[in-house]
């Protein structure tokens, strides 16, 4: 009898610990390819910032910006601070700035006043918030 209970322990151990130790030795995505999703990740976080900063510094939006009163260094400032869903919508508003500017337009057309005016207002809403 006693050996029995002893081989009943064993083999509960052994079917209880079996699928933790094999869990441990088995991911659903290798370490590698996680990093280069976070590398991708941070890489697209920083150009979306980028375009954003580089747009700010585009003379006609600051002259926008002067005539609304917003300051263009605080609202730079407040950009570095940006993540997420709020960065990926300014930036794809910047995006169609930065195109209308780098196109050869001499002045902003009254749609891309609009966006100009919608990014600043939205980063006027991340410095209030």
């Amino acid at each position: 009898m006693r050996t029995f209970v002893s081989a009943l322990v064993v083999l509960f151990c052994i079917l209880t610990l079996a699928p933790t130790a094999g869990a441990q030795s088995m991911h659903a995505a290798p370490v590698s390819g996680m990093g280069e999703a976070l590398q991708q990740h941070v890489d697209s976080t920083d150009a979306d910032r980028a375009l954003v900063l580089r747009v700010l510094e585009q003379p006609a939006v600051r002259t926008l910006a002067a005539e609304l009163g917003v300051d263009v260094v605080r609202a730079r400032s407040a950009v570095t601070t940006l993540e997420g869903e709020q960065l990926v919508r300014l930036a794809a508003q910047a995006q169609h700035v930065d195109r209308a500017l780098s196109g050869g337009q001499g002045a902003v057309t009254i749609s891309y006043t609009l966006i100009i005016i919608g990014l600043l207002v939205l980063i006027l809403l991340v410095l209030i918030l």
